[in-house]
């Protein structure tokens, strides 16, 4: 197997908007784009359907990208597993990823003891899952398959950074 290499660091925050403005500001990342409300057409929270409205922000820091979330509605989620709601905390929450096979992924870190805190599809069909590997990394780790549409929407992000001529901040959907 080839080595996973880190293709993401995420932070969760209570407003994306402000925190990428703020890392712009601190480290020179960005710009930002920012999808708010995420649709989703399934979210499993360690195996239980939920309701998950969250919002993002994508920038470019250096050689990784940089992801700020997020969650718009109350209740549990993977999220909430660690800042855990009405708490105020907020920080490192995930890695990402990019897997061969999701489910081979999924499998072999599950035989390491990481279970799955989410596993959602969006409403393109692109699935990703979290798994819970905070005993081990402090984190949760993100897996995704990287599909012509991903790495298309990470080489756009990539390619913009350090281009401030279109603001810090722009908007997208998903």
């Amino acid at each position: 197997m080839a080595p996973l290499l880190i293709r993401q660091i995420a932070y969760f925050v209570p407003d994306v908007r402000a925190a990428a403005l703020a890392h712009s500001a601190t480290f020179g990342s960005g710009p930002y784009y920012v999808a708010e409300h995420i649709a989703l057409t399934r979210a499993l929270h360690r195996g239980t359907p939920r309701e998950l409205d969250h919002s993002s922000a994508y920038g470019q820091w250096g050689e990784v990208m940089i992801e700020f979330c997020q969650q718009n509605n109350p209740g549990p989620s993977a999220f909430h597993d660690l800042y855990p709601e009405g708490s105020g905390g907020q920080g490192l929450h995930h890695v990402a990823l990019f897997v061969d096979d999701l489910d081979e992924a999924v499998a072999g870190f599950a035989a390491q003891g990481h279970q799955v805190a989410l596993d959602a599809e969006m409403t393109d069909g692109f699935r990703y899952v979290f798994v819970d590997a905070r005993a081990a990394y402090g984190h949760m780790l993100e897996l995704y398959q990287p599909t012509p549409a991903l790495t298309g929407f990470y080489e756009t992000v990539r390619e913009s950074a350090g281009d401030f001529s279109r603001g810090v901040i722009i908007d997208i959907s998903f």
